[in-house]
């Protein structure tokens, strides 16, 4: 498991733009409660914030949480930041809880039925993850962090379906191949 406490000590936090795909879908939406899953230094969980939503954002990195509620304190928003190791169960999705539930970057399978537990009825999951990609001029990553082309798509085939894009995108950022969704819960 890679140190992200080492991780984040040495890069900070490089990327504080939220994902242009966060940017484009919660504009459209009525602040309400947010989670931002495994939100590293929180640049979603910030924008959410700035933008009228409650937030709680949970990651393992007690120095990416830290570096969140600083960037919140000089930001002058409030954040529910906690630290907790999703695989261990130390944070649960309560159910039915939250208008929006943001996934960028982190894969945890088992993960999914809490996250579409713990969307209300008429609310939104975005997800962005990343792809397994043949390219060889990628770094290697471990297959069980990756996700299998139209994976993400069917997690979520009884949701309304609002975006889905598999691929690489130009400017993104990400120099993998990513799968993208924004679904809303219709029942």
């Amino acid at each position: 498991m890679p140190d992200w406490d080492e991780r984040y000590r040495r890069d900070g936090h490089t990327n504080d733009e939220p994902h242009p795909l966060v940017v484009e879908f919660a504009s459209q939406l009525n602040p309400g409660r947010a989670l931002d899953v495994a939100c590293g230094a929180g640049r979603h969980a910030i924008y959410l914030a700035e933008r009228g939503w409650q937030v709680t954002a949970v990651d393992y990195s007690s120095v990416a949480i830290e570096i969140l509620r600083e960037q919140a304190r000089e930001r002058g928003v409030f954040i529910d930041a906690r630290i907790a190791d999703l695989e261990r169960d130390e944070f649960v999705i309560e159910p039915d809880a939250y208008d929006l539930i943001v996934n960028c970057c982190y894969l945890q399978r088992n993960l999914f039925q809490s996250i579409k537990a713990g969307v209300r009825i008429g609310g939104t999951v975005i997800a962005v993850i990343a792809m397994v990609d043949d390219d060889p001029d990628i770094e290697p990553m471990n297959p069980a962090f990756l996700l299998k082309p139209g994976e993400l798509c069917g997690e979520f085939a009884d949701w309304r379906l609002l975006h889905d894009f598999e691929g690489r995108r130009a400017g993104s950022g990400h120099r993998r191949a990513m799968a993208e969704i924004v679904v809303a819960r219709a029942d």
